[in-house]
């Protein structure tokens, strides 16, 4: 490996893994809502899952509006323009505040989806209740987002690390109190997770806020509140660029979402260990995000240097990051697919179902690797729309049909059950990361 290249790897490992550790914090706190709410009843726990089902989607396509500004910011970084980051953020920012007021009116207007949804008369009011309270964070966190984009964009990512982990620790004592009702709080069960999510993303705000405004590693580019700058065709732009990588996130959670009501009926122990099989692979999946996110910053910075021996080596390496990490996963998900099930239950057949599932998610690791990070890339290329074409075809229109017919029909082979739906994924990813790298190459063929 060549001087720069080592250089490169080392670049991207620094930040990659503080935006790992982070994305596991933020995990936490659904793990520690979950465990927290159940201790209070089924109820509140069953209350706690529905929201989850339909804030989590929310905050999804409000992150992937907001991801491509990281980007933008990174070209500008690049190209040593820092006069222009300020102007930029704002504009971040200004788009960030407006997705979180329409994520505070989606979640505040849940009852006729739960009607629609036929969820459970009991839960619903608890439902609705605990959307209300988690809806007032929405905002709070959109600014997190905004300012992730700032600090990663300026190859400083240790704060998204820092402050996640100090909104997992303070998620737990709030919870307590609201839920359990303690100092004075009347007892909220369920429902106190939600108002405890938004007391935590507001900390999380105030904290970066403090953070990036303070800290010297910004310097160079210190955002500045006044004067505040408004560029319509700025905002038009990071509109025009983001959509596409929320519904493309839009896209894949709910392919995953549909997988799991079709296989809804075919018992409780199936449907458990499908999704202990899932949980676990969306846990490893977030370590070649982090890399595709730290591969966007690197794409972006070379773009803005018109560096193209440079972009070049960034890529490379990205790929050579993603197929060690995808093999790895692979190694991991065959030797320890006994194991792995035990962490979550001692239930024998659900165990055996999760570990023979886990094999056939095995399949796939390598190739959704590579197509997270031929995604991250093209971000950096600011190329969003026909990657975001590429993926629905690919997750629509090959994993899911191949899955189903896999899976419920006798068409190609004996209904396999839930493993059909399995290797429908593994076929839609695979599709994916080909067409993809396809639009990558094609991208680097492009004048600079």
């Amino acid at each position: 490996m060549s001087v720069t290249a080592r250089h490169e790897l080392r670049t991207q490992l620094k930040l990659a893994l503080p935006i790992f550790g982070g994305q596991l914090a933020q995990s936490a706190n659904g793990f520690v809502d979950t465990v927290m709410a159940g201790r209070v009843s089924a109820l509140d726990l069953a209350a706690v899952a529905v929201g989850a089902s339909i804030w989590v989607p929310v905050f999804l396509f409000m992150t992937g509006m907001l991801m491509s500004a990281t980007s933008v910011l990174a070209r500008h970084v690049g190209a040593n323009q820092l006069d222009r980051i300020n102007p930029l953020v704002h504009q971040v920012v200004a788009v960030a505040v407006a997705l979180g007021i329409v994520s505070v009116f989606i979640l505040c207007n849940v009852a006729p989806l739960l009607t629609w949804m036929d969820v459970d008369p009991a839960i619903r009011p608890m439902v609705v209740d605990y959307l209300f309270g988690l809806s007032w964070g929405m905002p709070a966190i959109a600014v997190v987002l905004a300012l992730r984009s700032y600090t990663e964009a300026l190859s400083h990512t240790r704060p998204v690390l820092l402050i996640s982990v100090v909104g997992l620790l303070a998620n737990i004592p709030i919870n307590y109190v609201l839920i359990y009702g303690k100092l004075g709080v009347p007892a909220m069960g369920g429902v106190g997770c939600g108002w405890a999510t938004a007391i935590v993303m507001w900390i999380m705000a105030i904290l970066m806020l403090v953070y990036v405004h303070r800290h010297r590693a910004y310097s160079m580019a210190r955002l500045s509140l006044g004067p505040w700058h408004w560029e319509p065709k700025t905002v038009t732009y990071l509109l025009r660029l983001g959509f596409p990588v929320g519904l493309t996130i839009f896209f894949e959670v709910s392919v995953f979402c549909i997988i799991a009501l079709l296989i809804s009926q075919s018992g409780a122990e199936i449907v458990a260990g499908h999704q202990l099989a899932l949980n676990f692979t969306s846990l490893v999946f977030m370590l070649p995000l982090s890399f595709a996110l730290a591969a966007t910053t690197r794409v972006g910075h070379a773009r803005g240097r018109k560096d193209d021996a440079g972009l070049r080596v960034a890529i490379a390496v990205a790929f050579k990051i993603t197929l060690v990490i995808g093999v790895l996963m692979v190694s991991v998900l065959v030797l320890g697919r006994h194991r792995i099930p035990l962490i979550y239950t001692d239930n024998a057949e659900v165990i055996a179902l999760a570990s023979y599932l886990l094999l056939f998610a095995a399949l796939y690791q390598v190739s959704d690797a590579i197509q997270v990070t031929a995604n991250g890339c093209l971000r950096g290329f600011e190329d969003t729309t026909i990657p975001m074409l590429l993926t629905l075809f690919a997750y629509w229109g090959v994993g899911l049909p191949i899955g189903y017919v896999l899976a419920t029909t006798n068409i190609l082979l004996p209904a396999m059950g839930p493993s059909g739906f399995w290797l429908g994924l593994f076929a839609g990813l695979s599709s994916a990361a080909v067409l993809l790298v396809f639009r990558l190459r094609w991208r680097l063929r492009q004048p600079m």
